[in-house]
């Protein structure tokens, strides 16, 4: 029987998935249904193949994207994350499965019961972080908790970064992701538990509250924390651990010269804030950062091709958006680090393991590999009614988890010890 697979979105992130779904469909029996608002340049020579099918849709367009959903086995969502609750109702009505990247919403994670209800599985979290962080931590977790071992420290570290031959601007950063998304980065501040005791930090604490994490081979890179790291006491059943803390990478000194951005509020969407020149070198002067004034320097923040903006955030996303685009032959680099502390036979052991993923170019990125390869094996293994679990769910799980991360190691995605 032909099996339907229908994908919602079709970004930057999504390059490898569609890749490895149509490579799929040669030696199985599936057809790709490929959606979204406009067809990408790259996406065109997927559909030259029999078996891969683009058509335009507007998501809000209910009657359209129902008849989409009904003609499929499986949908993917790789849409933004605001679109997945309306695609997850339809799922329910239409007892489709459905796997999104995304994090799991509280209005996601109340269909729950109506999933289980249609006999449907709505996986979540599946991408790179969350996903492959989930994925690669659950493995040890349950590998220490079989020895018998007691966890006491988990952190857990992830950075869309560029690889070192393409780095050339002194930020030591390009974008590789949804550019919105890093300007507005902290906004809802972090809270993490340190020593048995919860730390929250606003978002004007956020950046310069930061740890630093080596790489071996790799280099020096610093993390600060991200969103809420509290919940995976009770996720990852860390019952134990007196420190639990996941953070995002960046190359060392990025934070501090972040930092001024957020002080001044130059990350805000008010269309009533203004950020003038003057306020804006005077804040630097009283810094006196050499290596900061080099990075704002690089920016020019003030030229006249910027000045065309609603707020202060639209206005440092223009800026950015130029500055920090990949050229054509840009590789970028995927940095991911766990590190525990546990007890086992009396004794205090360390383990820390290293993930770093390189892209090939600037359509073939480090980031479409890692957020796309875990969708795809995901799929693969619902497809072929290799997972029995219903409901909301993240891949926590071993039947979820075990497969993917063995199917990551062969294509070259794998941890190691550091």
């Amino acid at each position: 029987i032909m099996k339907r697979v229908l994908l919602l979105g079709v970004g930057r992130s999504t390059h490898t998935l569609i890749k490895y779904l149509v490579d799929y469909s040669q030696e199985s029996n599936i057809q790709i249904f490929l959606a979204d608002q406009k067809i990408n340049s790259f996406i065109k020579p997927y559909t030259q193949h029999h078996s891969c099918t683009f058509t335009a849709l507007d998501v809000n367009d209910s009657e359209s994207r129902k008849q989409k959903i009904i003609n499929s086995d499986i949908v993917i969502s790789m849409l933004p994350p605001k679109f997945h609750f309306l695609i997850a109702q339809d799922c329910i009505h239409f007892k489709k499965n459905l796997i999104t990247a995304s994090y799991v919403s509280d209005e996601i994670s109340k269909l729950d019961s109506a999933a289980k209800k249609s006999d449907i599985l709505i996986l979540n979290e599946v991408g790179l972080d969350p996903g492959i962080d989930h994925i690669s931590a659950m493995d040890i977790i349950d590998t220490l908790k079989e020895k018998g071992a007691i966890i006491n420290t988990f952190k857990s570290f992830c950075g869309g970064l560029i690889a070192p031959e393409s780095d050339n601007n002194p930020w030591n950063y390009k974008f590789t992701w949804n550019p919105k998304n890093v300007v507005l980065a902290g906004a809802s501040g972090a809270s993490y538990l340190k020593n048995g005791a919860i730390r929250q930090l606003t978002y004007e604490e956020v950046f310069s509250h930061v740890e630093n994490v080596s790489v071996p081979k790799y280099g020096d890179f610093e993390s600060y924390a991200n969103r809420d790291s509290l919940h995976y006491k009770k996720k990852y059943d860390l019952k134990d651990a007196h420190t639990i803390v996941r953070g995002t990478l960046r190359k060392k000194g990025f934070s501090e010269a972040w930092n001024v951005f957020v002080q001044l509020g130059m990350t805000s969407e008010d269309n009533n804030k203004k950020i003038t020149r003057d306020n804006f070198y005077q804040y630097l002067a009283k810094l006196n950062n050499p290596d900061i004034d080099q990075k704002m320097e690089y920016l020019k923040l003030f030229d006249e091709e910027f000045m065309n903006y609603q707020n202060p955030a639209e206005h440092l996303l223009q800026v950015l958006q130029k500055k920090w685009a990949l050229d054509s032959g840009d590789k970028d680099m995927i940095v991911m680090q766990h590190k525990f502390q546990y007890s086992l036979d009396n004794k205090v052991h360390d383990l820390k393991l290293s993930m770093v993923v390189k892209g090939d170019d600037s359509i073939h990125t480090g980031m479409a590999k890692t957020v796309g390869l875990p969708v795809f094996f995901a799929c693969k293994l619902i497809l072929e009614n290799k997972i029995n679990l219903k409901g909301v769910r993240i891949p926590i799980y071993q039947e979820i988890y075990k497969p993917i991360l063995q199917k990551l190691t062969q294509e070259g995605v794998e941890f190691f010890k550091s």
